[in-house]
């Protein structure tokens, strides 16, 4: 791979992060439930992509210390959208499971920020929008790297 930190590769890396950091704070203010925090609304969503994890597991994937995970996931169990069950194989540790309130919220959301995205891409043309389509597989393999 080439050096991407000079010149027009550089300007592209950029507009990048630029454009990529502006579309996910516009698409965090399309939530369904305010009452949620960005990071609580991020855990249900890796227990909706993940199924059920120990907090210790939430903790890794969240990029959060295990404590800070402990209280977001006591705040989830609150509000009626986790429950916390016997781990299957070890006693000592509790499993996260969403609960069917979390699964229909969490629809919803992804509904109402598809929807908004839908509105945004109808305003560009068709070039542009091929363009968008055969990025989406490019930018989902970034997200991941």
């Amino acid at each position: 791979m080439p050096d991407l930190t000079h010149g027009e590769d550089a300007d592209a890396v950029n507009a990048l992060r630029s454009s990529v950091m502006r579309l996910s704070r516009r698409l965090k203010h399309q939530r369904v439930d305010e009452s949620l925090s960005p990071t609580e609304m991020s855990v249900l969503g890796t227990l909706a992509r993940c199924g059920t994890a120990t907090p210790g597991e939430l903790a890794r994937k969240e990029h959060v210390q295990p404590p800070s995970m402990t209280r977001i996931v006591a705040l989830l169990e609150a509000k009626g959208l986790v429950r916390l069950e016997p781990h299957p194989e070890d006693r000592r540790q509790k499993v996260v499971t969403q609960t069917e309130e979390a699964e229909a919220m969490l629809e919803e959301s992804r509904s109402k920020r598809n929807a908004w995205l839908a509105s945004l891409a109808a305003e560009l043309d068709e070039e542009e929008w091929a363009k968008v389509r055969a990025a989406a597989p490019v930018l989902e393999k970034l997200a991941h790297l």
